[in-house]
């Protein structure tokens, strides 16, 4: 081997930085504190990420209760106009009838218009108990599948209804 003056002699020919079983040939891997900064972005992220999900899922079920509802809106007004003026006992005698929630639940209804005085007890009614309609009451149980009379009881919180005679279609908790 030549030596130049002033250089160090090349121990390593042929491009071997050191011999086998060194520590720089070996495959370098992730250390635990980056897997655990990793692990924590992905956490961070997905804190954030789920609910506005989870917003956006909720928004577009919202969307096709109110959708559906006022379809059997309008099939309940052609019941009426077909039938001189009164209006089905339930859906079943429309169309409309197959219709589910988002949550796989079928649509509830309740005749006030042609209904005895018995079957009143049953019509929903806002925080002060007045009654949401004076021809039918149509609402969805929401996710819960659950619902009582009154929008007050902790079971219709998360229903759809229809109030107003339909000037009002949405979350029962925001009418």
């Amino acid at each position: 081997m030549i030596q130049i003056a002033g250089s160090r002699p090349n121990r390593h020919p042929a491009g071997l930085a050191r011999g086998p079983g060194s520590a720089s040939t070996l495959p370098r891997g992730f250390t635990l504190i980056e897997l655990l900064v990793v692990l924590a972005m992905i956490v961070a992220l997905s804190a954030i990420v789920i609910p506005v999900y989870q917003g956006y899922v909720d928004d577009a079920r919202l969307a096709a209760v109110r959708k559906d509802m006022a379809l059997i809106s309008v099939h309940l007004d052609r019941f009426r106009t077909d039938n001189a003026g009164s209006l089905p006992d339930s859906l079943a005698e429309t169309p409309a009838s197959h219709l589910r929630d988002p949550w796989g639940n079928p649509y509830q209804f309740l005749n006030i218009e042609d209904a005895d005085t018995a079957g009143l007890g049953m019509v929903r009614k806002d925080k002060n108990l007045v009654p949401l309609n004076t021809d039918y009451d149509l609402y969805s149980k929401g996710k819960d599948g659950e619902s009582k009379a009154p929008l007050t009881a902790a079971a219709s919180h998360d229903d759809i209804v229809r109030a107003n005679n339909g000037a009002y279609i949405g979350p029962a908790s925001d009418y």
